[in-house]
């Protein structure tokens, strides 16, 4: 065992609201020294990137949370219930959110959002070949589907806040910059 290397040792539930909870969670390292953390549990999450030839399709929400009446993102939702695949879940957000289906669908990325207390991971799928497909979540939702010229993505990441967006955003940007490089010969 390595001096980073840790023990799980267990801990007990908080709180637990309708989406996340907080646990006090307890490690043991090495050197037998025993540390608490409080570590707030989600269910995880799916992102979607998704453009067709001309625009990339973001939205625009309030986000509480933070205090903004506008914030500017991309399609994005939590799996329902812990262990849900993201693939079908990231499907049902975009129908959801946007009105959209998708025939091709690229996992992107998987990253954790705050590694220092949470534990949600967050999936960014790239969805192309889109076609109209309306499903209603059920939920209240605020939101205003926004079609950002494809040509100015760097646009697009100047005026986006948020980490999830910018990370699908950057990598799109990448992406599309990898597959007009002219080959080398």
């Amino acid at each position: 065992m390595s001096e980073r290397d840790f023990e799980p040792l267990g801990g007990e539930q908080l709180w637990q609201g309708r989406i996340i909870g907080v646990r006090e969670e307890r490690f043991r390292y090495p050197d037998g020294e025993v540390v608490s953390r409080e570590i707030v549990v989600h269910p995880g999450a799916v992102a979607i990137v998704v453009h067709d030839d001309e625009h990339v399709f973001l939205i625009r929400q309030p986000r509480e949370a933070v205090g903004e009446p506008d914030m500017l993102e991309i399609p994005a939702g939590r799996l329902d219930k812990p262990g849900e695949d993201a693939l079908p879940a990231a499907q049902r957000e975009l129908a959801e959110e946007i009105g959209r289906a998708a025939d091709h669908w690229e996992l992107l990325k998987t990253f954790y959002p705050s590694v220092g207390m949470n534990r949600e991971t967050v999936h960014v799928y790239r969805a192309t070949g889109l076609s109209e497909r309306h499903a209603d979540s059920g939920e209240n939702e605020r939101i205003e589907l926004v079609a950002w010229p494809l040509d100015d993505l760097d646009g697009a990441i100047a005026a986006v806040k948020d980490a999830k967006t910018l990370i699908g955003l950057l990598l799109l940007r990448e992406r599309l910059s990898s597959s007009t490089a002219p080959t080398p010969g």
